[in-house]
């Protein structure tokens, strides 16, 4: 049995670089599962179409799709907009629409590494007081790396196997035990972590979103944020290009006011565009402007990580005739607490 085709289902703009974005995630993503078939197709601006894709796997042959809605909360477009394009697909194709991409550590992870390939290390330039903070390597990808390296060094893994009595099982599993037998990270590294954790308590972050009027949506922003916050950030506070309040440039002077030395801007979305470019505009005043997330590892990892979990309980589940389009029915939503919709055999809401 063949594994189900993904099918990435972006909102679109007539910005180019939101296609060009999202075109770049999707080949990063798709690297990361070779053999595996995956399609990009756009809500509106842009071309492939949901429906055109569709159409042509229906007439290729293929019978399963699992479609991504690139999205990262459940607001209009992922409850409304897409399961009704979905509903219009041929009858042969088995659909089901997997999650939306958040919350997730993996979005954390890919905020904070745009906040550190923009510069924002214990070397950044603090504006407010046109000094240096303590040095530190150069590149903001070694900053990133050494954080890792760090990580690493100070956790200890506990490697749980299934059990024997076999002496030749068991021997095959010690070699991996190396208690005791690692030193402890050089001190230079040590200082570096030491800074970056001093760089995170003066620094504020300003998650930039596009914004909604969803009462969901907006939750799931207020709670990456406090995730965020989590990791060190002296002060993390949501802020949206349209919608909802406040703006990314009143986020930025309340945490001036507040007496934050540092902020930065996190723009909280996947690929440039006209509310990306408003978020960018509101961050005149701050010291740092990271990129959108678009095709970092931590996202494409994510979409495949979303794939799979839609895929593995449609492996399991029984194939059954198709149903026609206006065959409906609802289904318990266990991730998220909320109804999501079970169209017939043609189009299944993923949990």
């Amino acid at each position: 049995m063949s594994a189900p085709v993904l099918l990435v289902v972006a909102h679109g703009s007539r910005d180019p670089r939101h296609a060009a974005t999202v075109h770049a995630l999707v080949r990063r993503a798709g690297s990361l599962r070779p053999g595996l078939r995956v399609e990009t197709a756009f809500l509106d601006f842009n071309l492939p179409s949901v429906p055109g894709v569709l159409d042509r796997l229906a007439a290729e042959g293929v019978r399963d799709v699992v479609a991504l809605p690139l999205l990262l909360t459940r607001a209009f477009h992922a409850k409304a907009d897409i399961p009704s394009v979905l509903r219009q697909a041929p009858a042969g194709l088995r659909i089901r629409q997997a999650e939306v991409l958040g919350p997730s550590p993996l979005l954390v992870a890919a905020v904070q590494r745009r906040l550190y390939e923009a510069g924002l290390t214990p070397a950044t330039r603090n504006t407010t007081e046109g000094v240096l903070a303590s040095a530190g390597p150069p590149a903001a990808t070694t900053a990133w790396q050494r954080t890792v390296d760090e990580m690493k060094r100070t956790t200890g893994v506990v490697l749980a196997s299934a059990g024997s009595t076999d002496p030749e099982a068991i021997a095959a599993i010690a070699p991996a035990s190396t208690r005791g037998t690692t030193p402890g990270p050089p001190a230079a590294t040590t200082a570096w972590h030491r800074a970056v954790d001093e760089m995170k308590r003066t620094t504020g972050v300003v998650l930039a979103s596009a914004g909604s009027t969803d009462p969901e949506a907006i939750a799931a922003i207020a709670e990456t944020a406090r995730e965020l916050r989590r990791t060190g950030w002296c002060s993390v506070r949501p802020a949206f290009a349209s919608a909802s309040l406040p703006r990314t440039e009143d986020a930025v002077r309340a945490m001036r006011a507040d007496g934050v030395r540092r902020v930065a801007v996190a723009p909280y979305v996947i690929a440039p565009g006209r509310l990306p470019d408003r978020i960018a505009a509101g961050a005149a005043e701050a010291d740092v402007l990271a990129d959108v997330l678009g095709p970092s590892p931590e996202l494409a990892q994510l979409l495949v990580d979303r794939y799979e979990e839609c895929h593995a309980p449609a492996a399991k589940a029984l194939a059954t005739p198709a149903a026609g389009r206006a065959g409906r029915a609802r289904a318990a939503h266990p991730r998220r607490g909320t109804p999501a919709r079970t169209f017939a055999s043609s189009h299944i809401a993923c949990p």
